[in-house]
């Protein structure tokens, strides 16, 4: 592995934070952007690596290239269509560390040439899959680093369930490789959502480009913990948790629960779905699922496991039903992997469990009513306000 793939393996959800200054699918994007000025605002907000244009159907050239490298020490991923050794040489000799090679344009034996020209040439390479075909193609041809986009470079459509699936396939069919999910990220959830289902990164850049501060944007796209509103029973109250920014919207199908809900409210596409559940995990209409053990005598048992398409993603560290305990905040410091924290979070005290624990998420329910499964809109809103830091 090189420095590009390197840096997109680091632990957690890392980025490639575009640079373009228009789509032929989104229009004109933000026409006056300085690569330069992007590019170092994007290393300063976190980014693993930057993906730069230099195509002309995006008003792309290769001094934007040169203009980045110049600005920003991160590894720069060069994006166009490049069909022959000479593109790969340019972008070389303009400061890329890697290059984009899209398998919709290229044959095996062309994409193998251009591969082993790259490395011949230090240079590493992102190799593009939009479905099942090109995702076997590009295992087969044993790409280090996969890309799995949502677009469909002939329709422009987005398909992020169909993208989500091949993440999972590749990450299954290639564990070595890194997996990068391209296209259609706007949203925190949705980069968690990648992120569960096998991505090491993603390659975000129209939501950033079209931003009012693209570093910033980005910055909040990576920002943890995620937040969780759970116990939700009206549409009106997934409503203003959504509005108020919260990333999962936890719904309790527990028949004694005081918070049961009786279904799984819609919710956009922006914020995923949490059925809560206790001794069984069959549910239809969940992003996730929050399974708890049962315990006799109370509406549950203490802690759960997040489950994606039934393979656990993440642990739950909760109170025992009705109970407190003072070792909370140690046995959640003290759990492996990534850790939502529930039981006993509050407007109040949610800021400095997060600095105690530093989880992937945060979880509450309770402190959040004005009656069991009815919000208190106000305490929703400081609740994420706090959480979100």
């Amino acid at each position: 592995m090189g420095r590009f793939a390197d840096a997109l393996r680091a632990p957690g959800l890392t980025a490639i934070a575009e640079i373009k200054r228009r789509s032929p699918s989104a229009g004109e994007l933000r026409p006056d952007a300085d690569p330069g000025a992007v590019a170092a605002g994007y290393e300063r907000a976190g980014a693993a690596a930057v993906s730069v244009l230099v195509d002309a159907r995006f008003d792309g050239t290769w001094d934007d290239l040169r203009a980045a490298r110049a600005s920003a020490g991160l590894p720069l991923l060069a994006k166009g269509f490049f069909t022959t050794e000479e593109d790969l040489r340019t972008a070389r000799e303009a400061g890329a560390d890697a290059a984009l090679l899209i398998l919709r344009d290229l044959d095996d034996e062309r994409a193998r040439r251009l591969m082993a020209s790259a490395s011949e040439l230090g240079l590493e390479t992102l190799v593009e899959a939009h479905d099942t075909e090109e995702l076997d193609r590009a295992v087969l041809l044993g790409a280090p680093v996969i890309g799995v986009n949502a677009r469909d470079l002939a329709t422009f459509s987005i398909d992020r369930p169909r993208q989500l699936e091949l993440v999972t396939t590749c990450h299954r069919l290639a564990p070595g490789a890194v997996v990068v999910a391209e296209s259609g990220i706007e949203s925190r959830a949705q980069g968690a959502a990648a992120e569960l289902a096998g991505a090491n990164a993603i390659l975000v850049g129209s939501t950033l480009m079209r931003a009012p501060d693209p570093a910033a944007k980005l910055a909040e796209l990576l920002a943890r913990p995620l937040v969780k509103v759970c116990g939700l029973t009206r549409e009106e109250d997934v409503a203003a948790a959504v509005e108020a920014g919260a990333d999962l919207a936890g719904f309790v199908l527990v028949e004694m629960s005081p918070r049961r809900a009786e279904r799984i409210l819609p919710v956009p596409g922006t914020v995923l779905a949490v059925a809560v559940v206790v001794g069984a995990a069959e549910t239809d209409g969940a992003d996730l699922v929050q399974l708890y053990p049962e315990e006799e005598g109370k509406v549950r048992g203490r802690d759960a496991v997040l489950l994606r398409e039934g393979r656990e993603v993440a642990r739950v560290v909760d109170l025992p039903w009705g109970e407190e305990d003072p070792t909370h905040l140690e046995r959640a410091r003290a759990t492996q992997g990534r850790v939502m924290l529930a039981g006993g979070l509050a407007p109040e005290n949610v800021r400095a469990a997060i600095e105690a624990v530093e989880p992937w998420a945060v979880d509450a329910s309770s402190s959040l009513e004005l009656s069991p499964g009815v919000k208190d809109h106000e305490r929703v809103r400081a609740f994420i306000a706090a959480a979100r830091g």
